[in-house]
């Protein structure tokens, strides 16, 4: 078994060898789907509760809602990826953060949460855990001083996203886990779009690192699942507590996907984030267009930081209009190499209108200076276009017959 432990081994070669099993009876190279729920029991059985039962990946499989031979190869080719432990794997990547939330906050604790992050997170956050009595803080995460305003004795956790879902806006990752660490929070960090290939969030300091598996980790869109990262006693208190308790257990064959999708992260992320800028900078010359965020542009206001912490500048570009609400019309009616849909991170290219008003209403409900940094990245609406592995300039000439008002491109618009 690679472990992912063998320091001389690159990421590139991690996501392909790491966790990796080969069968003992077959040899068969390629991972197993073990889809059997049940596993037989030792002499002398046991144990028959997880309460007390200790780290569960050391014990043999018994029951699949606990540990299951597919999963656990992908919790470790996740874990060798990111330089982590362990991982914990779920059936979704809000499954996920809500295992860190309700492993890591009590009655009384306190939160600070990106005031501008994936919506089921950011609802979860804002909406549910104060039911439950734990106080929650919604802040600007690139602005430092208004994190250590927000930082108070009883501050648990820290919870961050970087590039933030959807305004591509970024968290200095290691600014953010000092300043936590300094008042005795942990820091955790959605890192969906960025993915390992552009930033390993452990070695910036922060404490876990979660994705939604679904997106580009997988990366076919046919596959639901999350992953939780980081030191092993961190992982295996949210394996014992959330991993059993809430029942998000992720299925073997999703696992087998998404490891078959991990398989090709390294290739499929470069290629997507070179077709990206080059999409990016053709939407900055187009005449329908009026704005375009993007980390590998040099207009993004966090582009230094992007050079710093990110590897690549990963696969999604925003885009406003001076018309969002007919533009959208026009490009779901019109796209033909391009899908107007929601969701991101598939091999194929997707976009659709996040209106501001909308999500004011529906998510953030953000007021004063937050609506007006939000504003700053997003207008009156952004396109998020996550870029897929069709060829550039098909992607491009469906964007452009599709937005019209293009009299005619410039030189070197098409690549």
């Amino acid at each position: 078994m690679r472990d992912g432990k063998d320091g001389h081994l690159h990421p590139q070669t991690l996501a392909l060898d790491g966790g990796l099993t080969v069968d003992p009876v077959t040899k068969a190279i390629a991972p197993n789907i073990s889809m059997s729920v049940n596993n037989a029991l030792a002499p002398g059985g046991g144990p028959f509760s997880a309460d007390g039962a200790g780290d569960l990946t050391s014990l043999p499989f018994l029951y699949a809602r606990w540990t299951n031979p597919t999963v656990r190869q992908l919790e470790q080719r996740i874990a060798a990826l990111e330089g982590g432990d362990d991982a914990l794997a779920t059936a979704t990547g809000l499954a996920a953060i809500a295992a860190t939330f309700f492993t890591f906050l009590r009655q009384g604790d306190h939160l600070v949460v990106s005031d501008v992050c994936y919506a089921g997170a950011n609802e979860l956050a804002r909406r549910i855990l104060p039911d439950y009595g734990i106080e929650v803080s919604a802040v600007n995460m690139s602005r430092l001083d208004d994190v250590a305003a927000a930082l108070r004795p009883n501050t648990r956790l820290v919870h961050c996203e970087s590039p933030c879902n959807p305004i591509l806006r970024l968290t200095d990752l290691e600014a953010v886990a000092a300043l936590a660490h300094a008042h005795g929070a942990l820091v955790s960090v959605d890192s969906t779009f960025a993915t390992p290939v552009a930033t390993r969030p452990l070695s910036l300091g922060v404490d876990l690192v979660i994705h939604s598996l679904t997106k580009f980790m997988n990366g076919h869109g046919d596959a639901l699942g999350g992953a939780v990262c980081g030191r092993k006693d961190l992982v295996e208190a949210i394996r014992g507590r959330a991993g059993v308790y809430l029942g998000a257990t992720l299925s073997a064959q999703n696992a087998w996907l998404i490891m078959r999708g991990l398989d090709t992260i390294f290739p499929r992320m470069q290629t997507i984030s070179a077709a990206a800028l080059e999409v990016a900078r053709f939407l900055a010359r187009h005449p329908a267009v009026t704005a375009v965020t993007y980390p590998g542009l040099d207009t993004h206001p966090q582009y230094d930081l992007a050079r710093r912490q990110m590897a690549i500048a990963g696969g999604m570009v925003t885009f406003q209009v001076r018309d969002p609400q007919a533009v959208a019309k026009r490009l779901a009616e019109r796209l033909k190499v391009v899908h107007y849909a929601f969701s991101l991170g598939h091999q194929r290219s997707i976009v659709v209108l996040l209106d501001t008003a909308e999500m004011m209403q529906s998510t953030y409900r953000l007021e004063g200076a937050q609506l007006d940094d939000y504003r700053a990245f997003a207008g009156d609406g952004i396109f998020r276009l996550s870029v897929g592995l069709e060829a550039v300039p098909d992607i491009v000439a469906d964007l452009d017959q599709a937005l019209g008002a293009n009299p005619a491109m410039k030189e070197g618009d098409c690549p």
